[in-house]
């Protein structure tokens, strides 16, 4: 018998790869607030580097802005499968033109309650000077 005690059975890769596709990649705000009801918990928090976001409704706000701020076309990519433990995981991700070049990387870590997203907080990686 192991000294450890059993690991929760939350699936970090399924859960954080849908979030990438199903909301930062969801340009159909119907399609991305569906997505957002069943992965976040109702009073989920977005933490970006200069703003938050509390709620299902705000989350999918923030996400129509951020897409709009980007340029047409832009996908998020998955740099490998997410991992988790304790009900935190972390997903690297990279975000540009379909086929081109990375212009933006980041990792995003998650809290999750009851197998759903409590908190995602986005970290950006710094760009080259």
């Amino acid at each position: 018998m192991s000294a450890y005690p059993k690991s929760e059975s939350i699936n970090y890769d399924g859960l954080m790869q849908a979030n990438l596709a199903r909301v930062f990649g969801e340009h159909n705000p119907r399609r991305r607030i569906e997505a957002i009801r069943e992965l976040y918990v109702e009073d989920a928090v977005l933490y970006e580097p200069h703003a938050s976001a509390k709620g299902q409704a705000e989350i999918s706000e923030a996400v129509t802005a951020l897409l709009a701020s980007l340029p047409p076309g832009f996908v998020f990519r998955s740099a490998g499968p997410a991992v988790g433990h304790h009900s935190v995981g972390r997903l690297r991700w990279s975000s540009g033109p379909p086929d081109g070049p990375a212009v933006v990387t980041g990792t995003d870590v998650a809290m999750f309650e009851a197998g759903r997203i409590s908190s995602l907080y986005v970290f950006l990686d710094p760009t080259g000077t």
